[in-house]
């Protein structure tokens, strides 16, 4: 099974510099997503095709912020958006796909470059 993570810094922004082809070049079974930076209605057509996978999203509340993603081949059993906790939550930083014999998580750890309470944030989660 080929499963790829990668941070892409903005889905929008990745889709213009190759992002769906290096997919369908590299056709892993799954790819976890992070820091997609958009809402699933924000994003085109071209992102919202087929391409072979199931893909499921996980938005933080602030627009341009954070966000996960899921692109599978397989339809998971069960998606959960989110660990349970609103304050990640609310950020968009976990979603997690459950299947037969397994399950996989994208989660975005948050940075903390900003120090101060953004610090803490980090080390709490």
């Amino acid at each position: 099974m080929k499963l790829l993570s990668w941070n892409v810094n903005g889905i929008r922004a990745a889709v213009k510099k190759g992002f769906l082809e290096y997919l369908e070049e590299e056709s892993p079974e799954i790819i976890c997503i992070q820091e997609t930076k958009a809402h699933k209605e924000q994003l085109t057509s071209e992102i919202l095709e087929d391409h072979g996978y199931f893909t499921y999203w996980h938005s933080g509340q602030k627009k341009g912020y954070s966000g996960v993603a899921l692109l599978c081949k397989e339809k998971p059993l069960h998606v959960e958006y989110g660990c349970g906790i609103e304050k990640y939550d609310f950020e968009g930083r976990v979603i997690r796909a459950d299947f037969k014999d397994y399950s996989v998580i994208s989660v975005y750890f948050p940075s903390g470059t900003t120090g101060g309470v953004r610090q803490d944030f980090k080390m709490s989660f």
